[in-house]
């Protein structure tokens, strides 16, 4: 008689500003469900600027003055594969906004009320700030996609308005330096396992069925895709 199986494990290392985290997100999701075994899947923060400041800006903006010319491309062949996966995403409105914040709502969420209610969490963030122009580093607003998916609205607020959560936050960023995360979205396998960017469904569906069919005595892996350059081809690196 065999002992129960555990639930694979799956950190996503992923920034709330990561346009290709939120199609990396969707397209994770599909193979997940076509999976159907038990995984355990944890949001792990990652800040692609963490310089960021405080206050808002236009994303439109703020895009044109770190890459030039180009910028406009990169986020109309987003729009297009977004189209795809059932994303709106509207970069006319979309706000460059410092994500640490949102960063330790996800940690919140994670550790007051489990992996699932952080993943919609994380879902209703990235929608907030791709699709409906929301500031998602304003306390007031985050309160209110929080509450939204579910969390307590006193509760929240009293933990944006303090430092809760920010010190362990720092240690997981720190964290993810230490693995060599250098783009986002990164999806560790039961921490063994690493695979980069937005990949294809079928890509996570057969990653999914080699890592439940391993022993986990292999040598960790990297499959990646894009050049390491801004948001290109499945990632996006600083």
């Amino acid at each position: 008689m065999t002992g129960a199986t555990s639930a694979m494990k799956v950190e996503i290392y992923s920034d709330i500003a990561c346009p290709w985290c939120y199609i990396g997100k969707r397209r994770f999701d599909r193979a997940l469900a076509q999976f159907g075994g038990d995984v355990e899947v944890v949001y792990r923060p990652y800040q692609l600027v963490p310089d960021a400041p405080a206050t808002a800006s236009p994303h439109r903006a703020w895009l044109a003055e770190r890459y030039g010319p180009q910028s406009r491309a990169m986020d109309d062949r987003v729009t297009e594969l977004g189209k795809t996966e059932g994303i709106d995403y509207d970069f006319d409105a979309a706000l460059h906004a410092n994500t640490f914040l949102g960063h330790r709502l996800l940690h919140l969420a994670e550790t007051e009320y489990g992996a699932k209610v952080q993943g919609e969490l994380k879902e209703a963030l990235l929608k907030a700030h791709f699709s409906d122009g929301v500031d998602v580093g304003d306390r007031a607003a985050l309160t209110e996609v929080a509450v939204a998916a579910g969390l307590d609205r006193a509760r929240v607020a009293e933990y944006l308005a303090g430092e809760e959560g920010a010190a362990e936050v720092r240690a997981q960023l720190a964290e993810g330096q230490q693995l060599g995360i250098s783009a986002v979205p990164t999806f560790v396998f039961e921490g063994q396992w690493a695979v980069q960017g937005g990949q294809e469904t079928e890509t996570f569906l057969k990653v999914l069925q080699q890592v439940a069919s391993e022993t986990g005595t292999a040598e960790t892996g990297t499959a990646e895709t894009g050049d390491g350059e801004a948001c290109a081809d499945g990632a996006c690196a600083i």
